[in-house]
């Protein structure tokens, strides 16, 4: 029995990262595989303590299995940090992170011989991430992204033609900052950009790739 949920954590975990590393994500096959492994093996302990536990009569101790799932909880808190990081206005790696987590949960359901609801949870989270990904791609949502521009000090676009070029392809404008950069050289405008089309990005991308007074540009979108 032990070796039958070892291997179905083996096996869960392991579908699960499939996912995320066919997506490059920083946390991908063999790390699910061994956060499922892990949890399901630290509560083994706890479901065959009686096996273990020899020194003193099995009454004489008052264990609680759900201290041990807890403690499991918390400590994938922290791997689960590890994925997220911050890049400029984004934020990225929290689906990477819930999953984590969530394979974390599973293994624990795996570990403790629930199998009914740790394949609902398994094929539950495998369907979010890989069915969701193509319903939200059509979800009638607002494209959101960090965008820079630099020119050379002497040569800066006038703010109401930024605005005006900007606005022609569909974006609106938030959060505008001006900075002078390398000593006073370059002139640099940083803002969040919003619209309903994602398709947007590109044309605007074309267009400034013309204009010879932009020295360099970002468009940087926000998502996970």
């Amino acid at each position: 029995m032990i070796l039958v949920r070892v291997l179905a954590a083996v096996l869960v975990g392991a579908l699960i990262g499939f996912e995320r590393t066919f997506h490059g994500r920083p946390a991908g096959f063999r790390t699910h595989a061994l956060v499922c492994v892990a949890s399901s093996l630290l509560m083994l302990v706890t479901v065959y303590q009686n096996q273990w536990m020899t020194v003193l009569p099995l009454d004489a101790i008052r264990t609680d299995p759900t201290r041990m799932a807890q403690g499991i909880m918390t400590g994938i808190g922290f791997l689960g940090a590890g994925v997220i990081f911050k890049e400029g206005l984004t934020v990225r790696g929290l689906t990477t992170a819930a999953s984590i987590w969530v394979t974390a949960a599973i293994g624990i359901l795996l570990g403790i011989g629930f199998y009914f609801a740790a394949t609902l949870g398994a094929a539950s989270t495998i369907a979010i991430l890989a069915a969701f990904r193509f319903i939200e791609l059509r979800l009638p949502t607002e494209f959101y992204a960090h965008h820079s521009l630099m020119f050379e000090r002497g040569a800066v676009m006038a703010e109401d033609d930024l605005r005006h070029l900007i606005g022609e392809h569909g974006f609106s404008i938030a959060n505008l900052s001006y900075h002078l950069r390398d000593g006073g050289r370059f002139f640099e405008y940083e803002m969040v950009i919003r619209s309903r089309d994602r398709r947007n990005a590109a044309a605007l991308s074309r267009d400034l790739s013309k204009l010879s007074e932009v020295l360099e540009f970002r468009i940087n979108p926000m998502g996970d």
